[in-house]
């Protein structure tokens, strides 16, 4: 949602010509330059930018300026928002995609002069440069996770899954409505609902896989079972495994409710630990992006090797547009959302599919749109439900939703990120296969 620049001066006026002490409004501008298009406001009265602006930024008190001064940028702004303490202007908080979509296209960091930093800490007083404890919701820094576990272990994994998707069942009934799916969505068209996307998304990767009643399936993270339960619904043995216990209590109900027991079962347990083999297909819908990208041999070799010969694999995850940056998520997605999560680019995937030896990828597609709308679609189900989730998970944790949601939204419009479906096969010892000559399904 923000850039940082070096060696850019801040505005002069304010701060390196003045010998007063700065305003926070002043402060402020010093920090992301002129020209500011939002208002902002603070506790101390003072202001910047348009009076009649649509959106804007207020700072509601002491804390929420020390967050901001310790960790400037994504991750300040974050912790203050999500403490309350700094309040987004003109927007719902379970929908600010508005206010962030202005507040994206102004807000970009300058590291100050020294000068001007100097004159920064004259203002504000030393006591708002000492950290204090972050917000409630936010997860341990890298360090601190390294430390208490080695990265990608069993362990660590069950942790982190944990702090992401143990909110609170009713929670995310709310946010994901009635299919429980975390995942992106495939809209058949632009009017089509949630669920009617998310229905979409199953049949569209069943027919991938060229799954038939009789067949098995295997789904790796398999969040609240909807994978599991629609190609149990026609037929199919399915198996799916998690590491969050409470979305496996969940859908094992779920299951039995829909008279699926005979055929499906969802497992409280890491993918490591399933035995089964000569599965007809295996499904990895929204997992790879908390795999590490230096694990991504070892996870395809897994599934390759769970497959029989002909058997059919799909991998969908969260992409980067390219192949090169750096894999880690940023400090705000790292503490807050998804920690440890890595993504990289489909053709790294593809390529890490393709050097295990004895899968043959057959095709991928990018669905980033889909997933613009699917997060669109959340924010509108948190909104609906608000006074309910505040009860439900606390203030907090639900503009915290509202805020990534938001800002997710707009990454996948920019094309910061992306979704891919990669879909590959295993092959005979003789390198081969008997799939049709050309696509089996229904876009």
């Amino acid at each position: 949602m923000t850039t940082f620049k070096d060696n850019v001066p801040a505005s002069p006026s304010p701060s390196d010509t003045s010998q007063g002490k700065m305003t926070l409004a002043q402060i402020f501008e010093s920090l992301v330059g002129g020209n500011l298009s939002i208002r902002v406001t603070a506790y101390d009265g003072s202001s910047a930018g348009p009076a009649d602006a649509e959106y804007g930024l207020n700072l509601k008190n002491a804390r929420g300026t020390t967050y901001l001064v310790t960790a400037p940028g994504d991750l300040g702004l974050a912790r203050a928002y999500v403490s309350g303490d700094l309040e987004l202007i003109g927007a719902h908080p379970g929908d600010p995609y508005e206010a962030l979509r202005a507040l994206a296209a102004d807000l970009e960091f300058k590291r100050p002069s020294p000068l001007t930093l100097a004159h920064v800490a004259r203002s504000l007083g030393i006591e708002h440069f000492k950290p204090i404890a972050p917000p409630p919701q936010e997860a341990l820094p890298r360090w601190r996770r390294f430390a208490e576990g080695l990265r990608h272990s069993k362990t660590r994994d069950a942790e982190v899954i944990h702090h992401h998707y143990d909110v609170s069942n009713t929670f995310y009934e709310w946010v994901l409505g009635p299919s429980m799916t975390y995942t992106c969505a495939v809209y058949p068209d632009l009017e089509a609902s949630l669920e009617t996307a998310q229905e979409n998304k199953y049949r569209l990767i069943f027919d991938k896989l060229r799954l038939k009643p009789g067949d098995r399936l295997l789904d790796i993270g398999c969040g609240w079972g909807g994978m599991v339960r629609y190609g149990a619904s026609r037929g199919v043995k399915t198996l799916g495994v998690t590491l969050s216990a409470e979305q496996a209590e969940w859908a094992q109900k779920k299951i039995v409710d829909e008279g699926l027991s005979d055929l499906a079962e969802v497992r409280f347990s890491d993918y490591r630990d399933v035995t089964e083999s000569d599965f007809d297909a295996v499904s990895s819908i929204g997992l790879t992006e908390h795999i590490g990208v230096h694990n991504y041999p070892a996870y395809f070799s897994f599934i390759r090797d769970k497959l029989r010969v002909g058997g059919m694999m799909l991998n969908h995850c969260i992409t980067r547009p390219d192949n090169f940056k750096n894999a880690r998520a940023g400090s705000f997605i790292d503490r807050y959302v998804f920690p440890d999560g890595e993504l990289t680019g489909s053709g790294k995937i593809i390529s890490k599919i393709q050097d295990i030896g004895g899968l043959e990828v057959l095709h991928e597609e990018d669905f980033r749109p889909h997933y613009a709308m699917t997060l669109r679609d959340w924010n509108r189900n948190l909104v609906e439900h608000w006074d309910e989730a505040v009860e439900e998970v606390t203030e907090g944790t639900a503009r915290l939703w509202g805020l990534y949601m938001a800002g997710c939204r707009i990454g996948f419009e920019r094309n910061i990120v992306q979704l891919h479906h990669v879909l590959a096969t295993k092959l005979d010892e003789y390198g081969q296969s008997d799939l049709p000559l050309r696509p089996w399904w229904d876009a």
